[in-house]
């Protein structure tokens, strides 16, 4: 299998008005759930392009650029427990899973997990064309690109579980980003029964830094689960991001409104579909995935912060963690998978 020689990574250039230079996106950090070092043992990413090559990092050279040409129209990322396939021209992620392994805090169950069908950006009609800077740094990566007026940011862990993944796109128009997320067959978006229970508990939250102690109100929670592997749990994690819901419809089958029960008996509505989430995103805000103990514990949320965001959002223990039953109860994962007419992306 073939190398890609290792060019030094180079400042991106302004486009259309929109300077994007290494390491100056406003963003926020992937460290807002940070995985625990030992769900992260041995952990790190090699590019593998279309023809085969292998881009990686070394002690000497972390950071690289790899032109353009030699992208193709997609490449995968690829860890020791987890892979994914990166668009090109969009930074759209298809594939993503967890790959098997016995690993401290694996989501596995004998065999590989996939999670995301899809996560795919509308540039309306905007590419990036530039080349693909690259960042690796033990079991992180970062990837950026740049076209007209646009600019994508990837940064992911190769973990078994945490705060994995997040996509941040910039515009230099300054509107937001709709990104659709497809989960995988056989993996499902659920009301989660365990926060229902709780729902309007005031717990405590003592992370490491004694000045955020603070307590925290117990709010609706969706997760997605599968019927394979206990573990296996995960959430979308938006930040400066609002989920789009389906349009109003009628009850199953027919459209996405679900009636779930409350702690006190009664029925309330939730419109979310079963494997289709859509999101807008702010320019320079972002849409990550947390994934394990993290997508099931009670901390404050993200703060709508889109420069900087690193030490403020970190959790560093104290939540209180209330899982979620496996499997997952039929009244509780949210249905039909798609809406009406939906078309995969």
């Amino acid at each position: 299998m073939a190398t890609v020689r290792l060019q030094p990574r180079r400042p991106m250039l302004l486009r259309a008005g929109l300077l994007v230079a290494a390491g100056a996106l406003a963003t926020a950090s992937l460290s807002a759930h940070a995985a625990s070092s030992r769900f992260c043992e041995g952990g790190g990413f090699t590019i593998v392009l279309s023809n085969g090559a292998t881009v990686r990092g070394s002690d000497r050279v972390r950071d690289v650029s790899v032109a353009a040409a030699q992208l193709g129209s997609s490449f995968t990322v690829r860890g020791r427990y987890v892979q994914f396939d990166v668009d090109s021209a969009t930074f759209g992620i298809r594939n993503y899973m967890f790959l098997a392994s016995n690993a401290a805090g694996t989501q596995t169950a004998g065999a590989d997990a996939p999670v995301f069908a899809s996560k795919i950006p509308d540039h309306r009609g905007a590419r990036l064309t530039s080349p693909a800077e690259v960042e690796f740094k033990d079991e992180n990566i970062e990837l950026m690109r740049s076209g007209n007026g646009i600019s994508m940011k990837i940064q992911a862990k190769d973990c078994t579980q945490g705060g994995l993944f997040q996509m941040e796109p910039e515009r230099a128009d300054g509107t937001r980003t709709r990104i659709t997320h497809v989960l995988a067959e056989g993996t499902f978006y659920f009301d989660n029964p365990n926060f229902r229970a709780r729902e309007g508990d005031v717990l405590p939250f003592n992370p490491s830094d004694p000045t955020r102690a603070t307590t925290v109100t117990v709010a609706p929670r969706i997760n997605w689960a599968n019927g394979v592997s206990p573990e296996f749990v995960g959430r979308d994690s938006p930040q400066v991001a609002t989920r789009v819901p389906p349009e109003p419809d009628a009850a199953p089958p027919e459209g996405c409104t679900n009636l779930i029960r409350t702690r006190t008996g009664a029925l309330v509505p939730v419109r979310h579909c079963g494997r289709v989430s859509v999101w807008d995103v702010a320019s320079g805000g972002r849409m990550g995935m947390v994934t394990g103990e993290d997508a099931v514990e009670v901390a404050p949320p993200a703060t709508d912060c889109v420069q900087d965001c690193q030490a403020q959002n970190r959790v560093r223990g104290g939540a209180v963690v209330l899982g979620h039953p496996f499997p997952v109860p039929d009244a509780s994962r949210l249905k039909p998978p798609f809406p009406p007419g939906f078309t995969l992306p």
